[in-house]
């Protein structure tokens, strides 16, 4: 338990709080800088150029991504923004600065999807997203030049593209404790020919992911290889206790065979979201219907995907009475989901192949809403078109 509880408070110190100098990144690019070029791929599959923007009075930049769950609840709030500025001059351009490749597993327990274009793709589709969205993952070229500490980081230039606002959106990410709108004061004052009063301010959110950082993920990878891998057997009793679940955690069961080929397609998503969400309250089950004596087999499969979450193994030869026991309406057909909240309710199941992106979405706008208010309501509010 103390584990999974150092592990919480670790993830939630890297994904809140981004130092300004960032080690290993590069400086952030000072105020009355010329904007760096850039010529970066987009969602839509063009290529997308600094010089596009020329006619724009202003030009707001901002560094965002996918899996950090501050970016997350900024995210209406910068299309606001692209909104109700875009009729007066105002230009907004997304850039996605991290490489996928350096987000930890553990880092990913707030999203659906990660940092690649093509999971941005997936986000902008979902949460109707109007603007530009850039993305800088491969290189870092563009990021580097300007040195965005955090997601969300904005870069605020006026006509002649010269910086004059950097930092965050407003002062808390919470939306219903905002007091202060930085970045509208900051487009205000310009569109109005005045100075920025304050054209500088900290930006709270998950730490940019460079590609240095590619090496933590391949440590943590190395570190899920060498844990064991268990498998028990299961008797009827049990498996009515795991339906019933009273883990006080979400509960997401699987169960499969060896010789069922769509189980093995999905068991590597399936671990991915326990080591995503683990350090949360959730938990993972696989429960394999092979019969006892073929336990050596089912146990080389699990080794096979590095499974380390809890697996099970039907513990007698009368298999249908134990898939009943677990649900009496089950058909007895692999492989076979199903995903528990806390007070035993059915929150998805599915017979047949899971849905991924479906099936994390479920769990992400159920799981507990104690370590960071307000992401649970991002999850089962609506995007807006």
């Amino acid at each position: 338990m103390f584990r999974g509880v150092l592990c919480a408070v670790l993830c939630w110190f890297v994904c809140t709080l981004s130092m300004a100098a960032d080690e290993g990144g590069p400086p952030t690019l000072a105020i009355g800088a010329a904007a760096p070029d850039f010529c970066l791929p987009g969602i839509d599959g063009q290529m997308h150029c600094l010089k596009e923007y020329t006619r724009s009075k202003i030009l707001v930049i901002v560094f965002t991504c996918n899996h950090c769950p501050t970016a997350q609840l900024y995210e209406s709030r910068i299309q606001q923004l692209a909104d109700d500025y875009r009729d007066r001059g105002v230009a907004l351009v997304a850039i996605e600065p991290n490489s996928p490749n350096a987000v930890r597993l553990d880092e990913m327990g707030y999203t659906d999807v990660g940092d690649s274009l093509e999971e941005m793709k997936i986000r902008a589709a979902y949460r109707h997203f109007n603007f530009p969205c850039l993305y800088d993952g491969e290189t870092q070229k563009v990021s580097r030049a300007y040195g965005p500490t955090a997601t969300p980081h904005l870069f605020i230039f006026d006509s002649e593209r010269k910086l004059r606002y950097e930092g965050r959106v407003d002062n808390n990410p919470r939306e219903p404790l905002v007091t202060v709108k930085d970045a509208r004061n900051a487009i205000d004052a310009l569109l109005a020919n005045k100075p920025v009063v304050l054209a500088k301010t900290p930006s709270v959110g998950c730490s940019t992911k460079w590609l240095y950082k590619e090496e933590g993920r391949r440590e943590e990878l190395a570190e899920i290889e060498r844990q064991p891998v268990k498998v028990q057997p299961a008797s009827g009793d049990e498996l009515k206790a795991l339906r019933k679940n009273a883990s006080g955690k979400l509960l997401l069961v699987n169960f499969w065979a060896t010789w069922c080929g769509p189980c093995f397609k999905e068991l590597p998503d399936l671990e991915t979201m326990y080591r995503m969400y683990g350090h949360r309250a959730f938990d993972l089950v696989t429960v394999s219907i092979n019969y006892p004596d073929e336990q050596s087999g089912v146990l080389t499969a699990l080794q096979k995907q590095h499974a380390t979450s809890q697996n099970l193994l039907l513990g007698s030869t009368d298999i249908y009475a134990l898939m009943a026991a677990f649900d009496p309406e089950w058909n007895a057909a692999v492989p076979y989901t199903m995903l528990i909240g806390r007070n035993g309710e059915v929150l998805y199941k599915r017979q047949g192949p899971i849905d991924a992106l479906q099936l994390r979405r479920t769990i992400v706008a159920n799981l507990a809403d104690d370590d960071y208010i307000g992401h649970q309501a991002y999850w089962r509010t609506p995007a807006q078109k």
